[in-house]
């Protein structure tokens, strides 16, 4: 993989399929721990570290393990499990060396083993076949992505209550409107994705539908279509 692909599937996942404005996932931290800056970071950064060694571990079980051993039918199991015990360290250090912060996340940071921007990239980079590079990378970026996102967003959240707004348009209303702009900014590069090297032919095989993988050498999946290779 040369500089131009980590280029290209980095800028991808942070700002053309961002995980949360362009997938929709994470959407509850989204909202409630984006009141301030500081949560919002720390948050940010919880799920940053957790995506990544989520995705890792979860990657390295799944092609080592369960394909190993015929047990692709309990990833989503499995890998629910390995976030939660990853949360749960990464609670406990949190607690130990930043209380302050541990409180001001308060019940979102437990949530984030039931996160489905954790869970949903993890799943993606095995059902789309992904090398051991491409993975992290994509992880990586859809962390940063994260981060980036949450961190705009607790800005104006803060810039906005400082403002004199109407009563009905204060808290959760606002920031809807709010996000709903920033997705309608991202919304016009949804759909392109990076072309990875390793993904056509691992997809030559397999294509996912409604997360069950079936065997057919003749088609391919791709951007959520189906195309007859002719083979």
């Amino acid at each position: 993989m040369n500089m131009a692909q980590v280029i290209t599937i980095l800028i991808s996942t942070i700002f053309i399929e961002n995980i949360i404005l362009s997938q929709f996932l994470g959407i509850c931290s989204f909202l409630g721990v984006s009141k301030k800056r500081s949560s919002a970071i720390g948050m940010s950064i919880s799920v940053l570290v957790v995506i990544i060694l989520a995705t890792l571990v979860t990657w390295l079980l799944y092609n080592y393990v369960l394909v190993v051993f015929d047990l692709v039918y309990l990833k989503t199991i499995i890998f629910i499990l390995v976030i939660a015990s990853l949360v749960q360290i990464i609670e406990i250090i949190i607690k130990k060396f930043a209380p302050s912060l541990y409180k001001s996340l308060g019940i979102y940071l437990p949530l984030i083993t039931t996160n489905c921007a954790i869970l949903g990239i993890a799943l993606k980079t095995v059902n789309y076949g992904y090398g051991f590079g491409t993975m992290l990378l994509y992880a990586i970026g859809s962390g940063i992505g994260y981060f980036v996102v949450m961190y705009i967003f607790s800005v104006i959240r803060e810039e906005l209550e400082q403002r004199n707004l109407p009563k009905a348009m204060k808290g959760i209303p606002i920031a809807l409107v709010v996000a709903s702009i920033l997705a309608i900014l991202f919304s016009r590069y949804v759909g392109i994705a990076p072309k990875v090297e390793d993904e056509e032919e691992a997809l030559r095989e397999t294509y996912v539908i409604e997360n069950d993988i079936v065997e057919d050498e003749n088609i391919i999946y791709y951007d959520h279509n189906y195309e007859d290779l002719n083979i």
